[in-house]
C-alpha cells in the first residue's frame, strides 16, 4: 500500500548545536564551535589560518588554489567560535568540514536545496524522488552526488536535476545529503511519522574517519578504469566515507556497496576481476586489480595492480604492478615494478624496478634497477643499477652500477662502475668515481676529483725505466704502470697493477707499501711470466709538487719458461742468484725500488 506522506519544510538547523544542548550527552566542542581570542593586523591569510589551528588546537586542509595566500587580513576576535571567524575572513565563499582532527575548507560560494517529488513507503521500502535546487538561481543542477551516509546508497542527478533512491529495510528515519562541487552541501532527513527536515550543512555533522583525495581519479589508472559517473561523485564528495566489514565487487560500481564502493572502508573485499574502494582494515585479493582511495592495512594482493591513494601498512603483492601515492611499511612485492610516492619502511621485491620518491629504509632487490629519490638506508640488489638521488647508508650491489648523487656512507659493489658525490665508505668495481673521498675504493680505476693524480718515475733491481700513475686516496689508490729495459743483450718490458696507501706522518714525510703485479714480456707472448712485488717506499716532499721515494722490495715470479728461452736480445735470467725458491716454478727474492713522484 502507497502512502504519500506530507511535506513539512522546518527551518536550517545545525547538527552541531543540536548536540550541545542540555540532554545530549557528553562535553565534546566540535572544532568549529571552539572558541577563540586573537588580533592580528595586515597578515597572509595563511599565517592567520596557522595561528588559529595552534590557538585551537586544530590543522586546516585546504587547497592551495582556494584562496590567495598572501592576501592580508585584519581581525580582533574575542572570544568568537571559529565557524564565524572564517565567515568573516572568506566572507560565505568557502564551506567548513570537520574530519578528525581536521578543519577541510573548500570552495562553495553556491547553495542547494532538495525539493522532494515523490516519497513512497511500503513494507521495508522506501522509494524518494525528487530535485536538486540551485538556490539562488532556481535551475535545477545536474550531476550532484545524492546518498544516504549510513546505508550506503547514492545516484546522481540526471541532467534535469532529478534524482530516484531506494531503501530496503525499517530505518526510523532516512537522511538525504545532497553534495555538489562549489557548492554547500544540504540535507533532508525523512522521518517515520514526520515527513522531511531539510538541513544546510554548513558544517555542523563530523564525518568519521580520515580524508581522502581524488587523486587515484586523476591517474591513466583511474581515468581507465572508474566510470566518469563515479568520478562526479568524488569530486562532490570527497571527505566522506564509512566502514563496513565486507564488500564484493566484480569491477569497479558493480558492487556490493553500488556507486558508494569508493566512500567505504572494509574489513574484507573481494573483487573478481576488480574493485574501487575508500580502503582496506583487513583482507582485500582481486583477480586482476585493486584500487584504493585511501589506505590499506594488513594484506593486498592482486593478479595483475595494486593502486593505493594513500598508505600501506602490511603485505602488498601484485603479479605486476604496485603503486602507493603515499608511504610503504612492510613488504611490498611485485612481478614487474614497484612505486611508491612517499617514504618506505619495508622489504621490496621487483622484478624490473623499485622506484621511492621519499626516504627508503630497509631492503630493495630488483631485476632491473632501484631508483631513490629521497635518503637511502638500505640493503640495495639490483641486476643492472641502483640510484640514489641523496645520500645512501648499506650496501648497493648492482651488476653493471651504482650511483649516490650525494654522500655514500656504506658499500658500493658493482660489475662496472660506481659513483658518489662524496664517498666515506667503501666502493668495489673496475671503475671507481667520486667528488671527494675519505673513505676506500679499490678498482682498476680510481677518481677521486680532489684526490691523487700522482706520476711516478721508478727503477728497481730488474728495469730501471719505469712510469707510474697513481689515482684515488690516501687511503686506497690504484697504481697503472708500464716499464722497460733498454739494454741491447737484456731488454724487459712490462705492464702491470697495483695498490698501495700511504701512512702520512706529517706534510713532509710518509711511508706507503704497494702491492703489484705484472707482465714481463721477454720476446714472446705465448710465455707467461707473472712477477707479483711488494715494495715499501720511504716519502719525503721536497717540494709541493715534488716527492722522492725509496726502499725494499720483495719479489715473488712464476714462468712456464725455461730459463735461457728469452727470445734474442732479450734478458735470459729473470731470477737473481740469489733467490728462494717455492714449489713448482715460483721463486722469489729481495730488490729495491727508488724514484720520483709529480704533482
Amino acid at each position: 500500500m502507497k502512502i504519500k506522506l506530507t511535506l513539512l519544510f522546518l527551518s536550517l538547523f545545525s547538527i552541531a548545536v543540536a548536540q550541545q544542548l542540555p540532554g545530549s550527552g557528553g562535553n565534546f566542542q566540535r572544532n568549529l564551535s571552539r572558541r577563540l581570542s586573537f588580533s592580528v593586523k595586515q597578515e597572509p591569510i595563511s599565517q592567520v589560518l596557522d595561528k588559529m589551528s595552534k590557538a585551537g588546537d586544530f590543522y586546516f586542509a585546504y587547497n592551495g588554489a582556494l584562496f590567495n595566500q598572501d592576501s592580508l587580513v585584519n581581525l580582533n576576535i574575542r572570544n568568537i567560535p571559529v565557524r564565524t571567524v572564517l565567515d568573516q575572513m572568506f566572507q560565505g565563499k568557502v564551506d567548513y568540514k570537520e574530519s578528525e582532527n581536521y578543519i577541510i575548507l573548500r570552495y562553495a560560494v553556491n547553495h542547494l536545496t532538495i525539493e522532494p517529488e515523490n516519497i513512497t513507503t511500503a513494507d521495508n521500502l522506501y522509494l524518494i524522488s525528487g530535485y536538486v535546487i540551485d538556490t539562488e538561481s532556481g535551475r535545477r543542477v545536474k550531476q550532484a552526488s545524492v546518498y544516504e551516509k549510513r546505508l550506503l546508497q547514492s545516484t546522481l542527478t540526471d541532467n534535469e536535476g532529478y534524482f530516484k533512491l531506494r531503501f530496503k529495510g525499517e530505518h526510523k528515519e532516512v537522511i538525504l545529503t545532497a553534495s555538489k562541487e562549489t557548492y554547500r552541501d544540504t540535507a533532508l532527513v525523512f522521518l517515520s511519522d514526520i515527513t522531511v527536515k531539510p538541513e544546510s550543512y554548513d558544517d555542523p555533522d563530523k564525518e568519521k574517519g580520515a580524508m581522502f583525495s581524488n587523486a587515484i581519479d586523476k591517474l591513466g589508472i583511474g581515468r581507465f578504469f572508474i566510470s566518469s559517473k563515479q568520478k562526479i561523485q568524488n569530486l562532490n564528495i570527497p571527505s566522506f566515507f564509512a566502514n563496513t566489514p565486507f564488500q564484493a565487487s566484480l569491477t569497479p560500481g558493480l558492487s556490493s556497496h553500488g556507486m558508494m564502493s569508493s566512500q567505504v572502508v572494509n574489513k574484507f573485499s573481494l573483487n573478481v576481476f576488480g574493485g574501487y574502494t575508500a580502503g582496506v582494515d583487513g583482507f582485500e585479493m582481486a583477480g586482476i586489480f585493486n584500487i584504493n582511495k585511501g589506505e590499506v592495512r594488513a594484506l593486498q594482493a592482486a593478479g595483475a595492480f595494486n593502486v593505493v591513494g594513500g598508505s600501506v601498512q602490511g603485505l602488498q603483492l601484485a603479479g605486476l604492478h604496485n603503486d602507493v601515492r603515499k608511504n610503504m611499511i612492510g613488504f611490498q612485492a611485485a612481478g614487474l615494478l614497484n612505486i611508491v610516492r612517499g617514504k618506505v619502511e619495508a622489504f621490496q621485491m621487483a622484478g624490473l624496478g623499485n622506484i621511492v620518491k621519499g626516504d627508503m629504509k630497509g631492503f630493495q632487490a630488483a631485476g632491473l634497477m632501484n631508483l631513490n629519490s629521497g635518503e637511502t638506508n638500505a640493503f640495495q640488489l639490483a641486476g643492472l643499477l641502483n640510484m640514489n638521488s641523496k645520500s645512501s647508508k648499506g650496501a648497493e650491489i648492482a651488476g653493471l652500477g651504482n650511483i649516490t648523487s650525494k654522500t655514500a656512507k656504506g658499500i658500493q659493489i658493482a660489475g662496472l662502475f660506481n659513483f658518489a658525490k662524496k664517498n666515506t665508505g667503501f666502493q668495489l668495481a673496475l671503475l671507481n668515481f667520486s667528488g671527494s673521498s675519505t673513505g676506500t675504493s679499490l678498482g682498476l680505476i680510481n677518481i677521486v676529483a680532489d684526490g691523487y693524480y700522482k706520476v711516478s718515475l721508478s727503477a728497481n733491481e730488474l728495469i730501471p725505466s719505469n712510469v707510474a700513475l697513481k689515482t684515488g686516496n690516501a687511503n686506497l689508490y690504484n697504481v697503472i704502470f708500464v716499464g722497460k729495459n733498454y739494454s741491447d743483450t737484456a731488454k724487459i718490458a712490462t705492464v702491470g697493477l697495483g695498490f698501495g696507501h700511504d701512512f702520512i706522518f706529517n706534510k713532509r714525510l710518509s711511508v706507503a707499501p704497494e702491492l703489484s703485479f705484472q707482465y714481463l714480456y721477454l720476446g714472446n707472448w705465448k710465455q707467461s711470466n707473472i712477477l707479483t712485488k711488494l715494495q715499501v717506499n720511504l716519502q719525503i716532499q721536497l717540494f709541493k709538487r715534488l716527492s722522492i721515494f725509496g726502499g725494499p722490495a720483495y719479489s715473488y715470479y712464476n714462468s712456464d719458461a725455461a730459463p735461457g728461452t728469452s727470445a734474442t736480445n732479450y734478458k735470459q735470467a729473470i731470477v737473481p742468484k740469489r733467490h728462494h725458491n717455492f714449489s713448482g716454478n715460483n721463486k722469489g727474492w729481495y730488490g729495491w725500488n727508488a724514484g720520483i713522484t709529480l704533482f
